[in-house]
């Protein structure tokens, strides 16, 4: 049968991991991670210290598997659009690589008995080890593709971390930067009431995700 191989950690990283994962559940329940007015709050009441918490709390969101995608929008609309899509990026790779170091080191004796023999596995083992930087760069560029299930998944393959780390970064850059974006403008439309920014922003949003089907459709070989 085939199995997953990758290095044992250090004790000193299980126990950093494990105080992630503490972290992030006592921070409060799924409905809190989700409540956007909830988070622009508290992470506003930080005053000088909201930038950083900010990105430790994305970082924490990510590594547990809380769905991330009101974190850009949030730093879009608390610290602009370009220093929001810095402080987003940086967050959301920091809890990426995180959620992949979870699934590597805390969670892989018992990831490998339970799905070690499904072939989708086998699949992703096989296309990483291909060409891991662009397979990773594909998926993270790819519409619809779930950002917490993939960290973890790619945890369970034998690629380097910083590969996995430097193809993340890259990759998270258009999404990141037009929900960014689309904070910034929500904040101008309820701040001045202009509404051209935040429609400028929603077709960018739009088009990022149809463009990408449209290529993938556009390459398809025609079947006579």
């Amino acid at each position: 049968m085939w199995k997953l191989r990758c290095p044992r950690p250090k004790g000193s990283t299980l126990w950093l991991l494990g105080a992630i994962a503490l972290m992030g559940m006592s921070l409060g329940s799924l409905s809190w991670w989700l409540d956007y007015s909830a988070l622009v709050t508290l992470i506003r009441s930080w005053g000088t210290y909201a930038v950083a918490g900010y990105v430790v709390l994305f970082a924490v969101a990510t590594a547990v598997g809380v769905p991330g995608t009101f974190f850009p929008m949030i730093a879009g609309a608390l610290f602009g659009w370009v220093w929001g899509s810095v402080w987003a990026l940086l967050g959301a790779t920091l809890g990426a690589i995180l959620a992949f170091l979870v699934a590597r080191y805390c969670a892989y004796d018992w990831l490998q008995q339970r799905i070690a023999h499904h072939p989708w596995l086998h699949t992703l083992q096989q296309s990483v080890a291909s060409q891991p930087f662009w397979f990773i760069l594909a998926v993270r560029l790819a519409p619809f593709s779930p950002f917490s299930l993939v960290n973890f998944g790619f945890g369970l393959t034998a690629i380097p971390v910083t590969v996995y780390a430097a193809a993340t970064f890259i990759g998270l850059i258009p999404s990141i930067v037009t929900y960014a974006w689309l904070g910034a403008a929500g904040d101008t439309l309820l701040t001045t009431g202009n509404q051209l920014p935040f429609l400028a922003a929603s077709l960018a949003l739009l088009s990022l995700t149809v463009l990408p089907l449209w290529w993938q459709r556009r390459k398809r070989p025609t079947k006579r």
